[in-house]
């Protein structure tokens, strides 16, 4: 009898002793990080480069006989650059034009003219430019502020710059001056 009369209370104490205790407001899980993005494949670029449309250089665009003449001297061909980058330039029909390519970009670009001397394209619709110098060249998008490549030479910039490395260029500002030790 006894053991009935204490069946209740041991199920009471079973029953407080498996409750928890007021829970805590539920914590919010951390954040999760985004994952990196999956670098396309080669074969992934080059479908999506074939199906995105190239439009045609805008006939708005009449270019100066400076112009012409600057296009002559454009580096065409493909250009190994720093970081394993690479660019492609090549003439499309109309004269004056290029097509220029990266990875993941294509731009119609044409010649500006420009008082340094350096070759200067442009593709004023997609906001890009390349900088073409004695001894690289440069793809810089101006939408985004950045160079997209960097240290790219054609095999006549990659002469120069060799030519560069064991005829430096006359320092114009030091030609005046006496050289130090002679007073």
């Amino acid at each position: 009898m006894l053991l009935i009369a204490a069946a209740p209370a041991l199920a009471l104490a079973q029953a407080t002793a498996t409750q928890k205790p007021a829970a805590k407001p539920a914590a919010k899980p951390a954040a999760k990080k985004p994952a990196a993005p999956k670098k396309p494949t080669e074969e992934e670029i080059k479908a999506r480069e074939e199906a995105t449309p190239l439009e045609e250089p805008d006939p708005a665009i009449k270019l100066s006989e400076a112009e012409l003449e600057v296009a002559k001297r454009v580096h065409v061909g493909e250009f190994p650059c720093e970081l394993g980058a690479n660019i492609k330039v090549r003439a499309l029909r109309r004269d004056g034009f290029f097509l220029v390519s990266n990875k993941l970009n294509r731009f119609v670009m044409h010649p500006v003219e420009s008082k340094t001397g350096a070759i200067r394209l442009e593709d004023p619709v997609r906001g890009a430019m390349m900088l073409q110098l004695g001894n690289k060249s440069m793809l810089m998008s101006q939408k985004l502020g950045q160079r997209l490549a960097d240290d790219c030479k054609s095999p006549e910039q990659e002469k120069f710059a060799e030519e560069m490395k064991t005829k430096p260029p006359v320092d114009l500002l030091q030609q005046d001056k006496p050289k130090s030790g002679t007073n």
